[in-house]
């Protein structure tokens, strides 16, 4: 489980192409500061799984290998990553650590593109103190986002601004501009969704009671 709360910003060093599978190694030293065999790190929003040994570990202090099997290749973005490219990282959430964010699995429930980017009110920097970002809405996830509402973009936990039926806003605020891949795409990139799972379980519960 995680929280949508991006810890860094890493990145791909080499992929394994495997026949029905890749193996990914990234670089991320504050992620993998306390990492394990076996524990999980969210790539992009991806629940990965640690495949080196703390030996490994040692060895190569910042870095690790993960393998990416051919469903996560075909629903996610990951199949488009290339070495040199950066990537959001955050580590599983900590039991009685703060919810920063909202419960995010690291299950990807499907891709879009970003749309459009539209700045905000320059700071007194120059800069942007926020900017709006919307991307294209798979028709299946429609049903699942409302305004005010959340949703994880490449395992970024942000807050849904408008919601119609083949789209979605959300503002950015510096520190996510700046601190995460959102604040680099370009129109058409691809990202990663994860809709929030509460609205899943609750179609599923009251699923028997809607009337046809």
């Amino acid at each position: 489980m995680f929280t949508g709360i991006i810890e860094e910003l890493g990145e791909v060093l080499s992929i394994q192409d495997l026949g029905d599978s890749s193996r990914i190694r990234l670089r991320g030293p504050l992620t993998t500061r306390d990492a394990r065999e076996g524990q999980s790190i969210a790539v992009n929003g991806v629940c990965l799984t640690v495949l080196d040994s703390d030996d490994q570990l040692a060895a190569a202090p910042g870095d690790f290998s993960a393998d990416v099997m051919a469903e996560t290749l075909r629903r996610s973005s990951l199949g488009a990553l290339r070495p040199g490219a950066e990537v959001n990282l955050e580590r599983a959430m900590a039991l009685g650590a703060r919810l920063g964010g909202h419960m995010v699995q690291g299950h990807v429930d499907g891709t879009a593109v970003l749309l459009s980017r539209t700045p905000g009110e320059p700071g007194a920097d120059g800069k942007p103190q926020w900017e709006v970002l919307r991307f294209s809405l798979p028709a299946d996830l429609s049903r699942y986002l409302v305004e005010k509402g959340s949703i994880t973009v490449d395992g970024v936990s942000l807050t849904v601004v408008e919601a119609p039926a083949d789209s979605f806003t959300v503002s950015l605020i510096p520190a996510t501009l700046a601190h995460t891949t959102l604040g680099r795409k370009e129109i058409g990139e691809q990202v990663n969704l994860e809709v929030d799972v509460l609205a899943k379980y609750v179609e599923r519960l009251l699923g028997d009671r809607v009337a046809p």
